[in-house]
């Protein structure tokens, strides 16, 4: 469903494409060239379609924003990263909802007894995934999100970061054997 959203998006972008100023063309050409990329990474980041859709307007209205509205030299690594960055503070900022609402449920369990069979459920172990990638360094959560999440090969992703294919498999040896500590911790 996020996908049909991203090509009806796309289709608008092209329909619009005259009435955008000279400067600001090279968006246009990077919602066209990435957008459905950039729409299953973040799906996959986020797993709600309001929330992907919030995550790539910001992400274009940050490249619209940039310093000077100038084209960034790796329009794709910008795009990739920014994105990434802005699911991130969302997934932290939903997480710290919840923990808000775990207080409040705790405080009404006390009444009665809690159940803990919910945590079995697939929902929250995504949820859970979520918050323990959003806890990796930088360099290794960049990696995490383009070579899992967006499907990009190491190559890619090597472009993207400025790194070797090489040292993004290792990097993403380090998030995986990381991630595996972190849930292991939250079971």
């Amino acid at each position: 469903m996020a996908v049909d959203a991203a090509i009806s998006v796309l289709r608008w972008d092209s329909t619009v494409a005259g009435s955008v100023d000279a400067s600001q063309r090279w968006i246009l050409t990077a919602m066209q060239t990435h957008g459905q990329a950039l729409v299953t990474m973040l799906w996959r980041l986020l797993g709600n379609e309001q929330d992907v859709c919030d995550a790539y307007q910001q992400t274009f209205l940050n490249m619209a924003h940039t310093e000077g509205r100038r084209k960034p030299d790796n329009v794709q690594a910008y795009l990739f990263r920014t994105a990434a960055n802005t699911a991130i503070s969302m997934l932290r900022r939903r997480q710290i909802r919840q923990r808000s609402f775990d207080v409040i449920a705790a405080k009404d369990a006390t009444a009665g007894r809690v159940d803990y069979a919910y945590d079995l459920d697939t929902k929250l172990l995504q949820e859970k995934l979520r918050a323990a990638i959003s806890q990796l360094p930088q360099y290794l959560r960049q990696v995490v999100v383009l070579r899992e999440l967006a499907e990009m090969s190491y190559v890619r992703v090597g472009k993207i970061l400025g790194i070797s294919a090489a040292t993004a498999r290792v990097y993403r040896y380090k998030a995986i054997t990381l991630l595996a500590a972190l849930m292991a911790k939250t079971k």
